[in-house]
């Protein structure tokens, strides 16, 4: 297999994940740039295919937990304070 890092070509599907979203996005557009090109052949379309796919998937899973911390930050910022409302005095 090819690996992204050569010449803008996609990497192995296999190949271990970026350690960063931003690091992913740029693999992600380095695959769909050699893959618009239509340099590759079919062979190494199928194997950036995979290889986006993989990376769109860590991606997802990267946004989710993201979100996940950001839930729980507003649930924590948004607690009404003890002396607003309706509160009876």
């Amino acid at each position: 297999m090819i690996d992204t890092h050569q010449a803008g070509q996609p990497a192995n599907q296999d190949a271990a994940l970026p350690a960063t979203f931003e690091q992913a996005v740029a693999e992600l557009e380095r695959i769909v740039q050699s893959m618009e090109a239509g340099a590759l052949s079919l062979e190494d379309s199928l194997a950036a295919y995979r290889r986006g796919a993989v990376l769109a998937g860590h991606c997802r899973g990267l946004l989710a937990s993201v979100q996940q911390q950001v839930s729980v930050l507003e649930a924590e910022l948004l607690k009404p304070f003890e002396g607003e409302g309706g509160g009876s005095s």
